[in-house]
């Protein structure tokens, strides 16, 4: 695994558990407003993190942490993430995974082997948006394959878009709802100016939590729960 980064608590990002974070490294998306910019542009890549730094770390915290919570970048770009997810959950561990979507089959064989616990999917925009927000040539339908999996496996997830407002507007969000209608959770992420891929992004001016609030009112009667996050 390139691991770029490893956050040793989190009480925030796998729901109800005390986590460890994993940043892998590499991504297939270039998302112009990402915020984890150093672990997709090869030219900002900073030295990788050990893996048996990483489990020495988890051993010495079993039973003080409950889960391990995988992120980057894209993990299933990962060629050991299997094998990686196995060894946790050998230790323990609940797991939960944060994708960009991409990889249909490697989410497909962690739900079989029973590896994930939880699964958290950034839906960047309505399908026909991807090539343009993502900068990839992913297909449409590797993505509406993503969230069929998800939805149907029975692990607990959630879909979440992070909303720029020069780039998605509420009838995006309705195209959304209605790829997802069966989603478990679906999180409205509000697009903080802070770290970006591309710099000119950091003049964007975000939507205001009214804004957020009243794109929540309007979608919420076609999903069941919806958070602003």
């Amino acid at each position: 695994m390139k691991i770029g980064g490893l956050q040793h608590l989190s009480l925030i990002d796998y729901p109800g558990k005390i986590s460890a974070i994993v940043f892998t490294q590499g991504c297939n998306f270039r998302c112009s407003y990402c915020h984890n910019p150093e672990l997709v542009d090869p030219l900002r890549y900073c030295e990788n993190i050990a893996e048996k730094d990483v489990f020495s770390l988890l051993e010495k915290r079993r039973g003080k942490l409950d889960a391990v919570s995988i992120t980057g970048g894209e993990p299933t770009l990962q060629p050991d993430l299997i094998t990686f997810a196995r060894r946790l959950k050998d230790m323990g561990y609940l797991i939960k995974i944060d994708t960009n979507g991409s990889r249909p089959d490697i989410l497909e064989k962690m739900i079989e082997e029973g590896l994930l616990d939880y699964i958290a999917v950034d839906v960047k925009a309505p399908l026909e948006k991807y090539p343009m927000i993502t900068h990839s040539d992913v297909p449409q339908a590797t993505i509406k394959q993503s969230i069929e999996v998800v939805i149907s496996s029975g692990i607990t997830h959630e879909f979440r878009t992070t909303l720029v407002k020069s780039l998605l507007n509420l009838d995006d969000v309705y195209k959304i709802v209605k790829l997802i209608h069966h989603a478990q959770l679906y999180v409205l992420q509000g697009f903080a100016p802070s770290k970006t891929l591309d710099s000119r992004f950091l003049k964007d001016p975000p939507f205001s939590l009214d804004d957020l609030e009243k794109i929540k009112q309007s979608i919420e009667k076609y999903l069941p729960c919806i958070l602003i996050r």
